[in-house]
């Protein structure tokens, strides 16, 4: 059964929830029990019941706000470290499946077209938004509906191609007028990085052809 990046990536954010919460609340355990201090002290300190510091500490509040998890671990002397990085695909919208689709209606029938592929390393959470085979060529592709950071954007493609196991990358832009002020300032490192202008590869693509290299397509 094909699972979505987007379930792969629901899945594995209430794996890693329910992991942080219990090795939060053992943690927090075994330090109360050797400063020999009980549970309720630890609630009164906080303003805290008894019983939710134990749910805490049994992961059983699975719920609790950032706020009191910090407390709680300080009082006994731990302090909560946390922090975010990417590491896999974001969830995306409607809107995204929108621009995908626009495309796909331009691809030739006899090309294969799926979407949300996984990186051939399963360890890797990365996936194409979609992937675009023919006889000769498998190029992956990138949408955006709107592009927030260029440099971080270029730097995830170029990573994106290193290691998903394609020969080209199509990055697919909404045609917004954010998008296309994007493009204008950035037009020296985005020709360098997608050689192949929109015309040609959409053009080649309704044919059932390979585009030739990697692409920047605004729809």
């Amino acid at each position: 059964m094909h699972v979505s990046a987007n379930e792969r990536f629901v899945r594995r954010a209430r794996r890693l929830a329910r992991e942080a919460v219990t090795r939060i609340g053992d943690e927090v355990h075994q330090a109360r029990l050797a400063l020999g201090l009980s549970q309720e002290e630890v609630g009164r300190i906080v303003g805290m019941s008894r019983s939710k510091v134990g749910r805490i500490e049994r992961a059983e509040y699975g719920s609790a706000p950032l706020a009191d998890l910090v407390r709680v671990a300080a009082v006994v002397g731990l302090e909560l470290s946390v922090r975010a990085y990417p590491v896999g695909a974001p969830y995306r919208d409607r809107a995204h499946a929108a621009l995908l689709d626009r495309l796909r209606r331009r691809v030739h029938p006899d090309l294969g077209w799926r979407t949300e592929v996984p990186f051939p390393d399963v360890s890797d959470l990365r996936a194409w938004d979609a992937l675009i085979t023919g006889r000769d060529f498998r190029d992956g592709v990138e949408a955006e509906t709107r592009v927030r950071d260029g440099q971080a954007l270029e730097r995830r493609v170029a990573q994106k191609l290193r290691d998903g196991a394609a020969q080209h990358v199509i990055l697919l832009l909404s045609d917004t007028r954010a998008n296309r002020s994007f493009v204008r300032d950035r037009r020296g490192s985005l020709a360098a990085a997608f050689p192949v202008a929109s015309a040609t590869p959409l053009r080649a693509l309704a044919e059932g052809r390979d585009p030739g290299g990697s692409a920047l397509i605004v729809l």
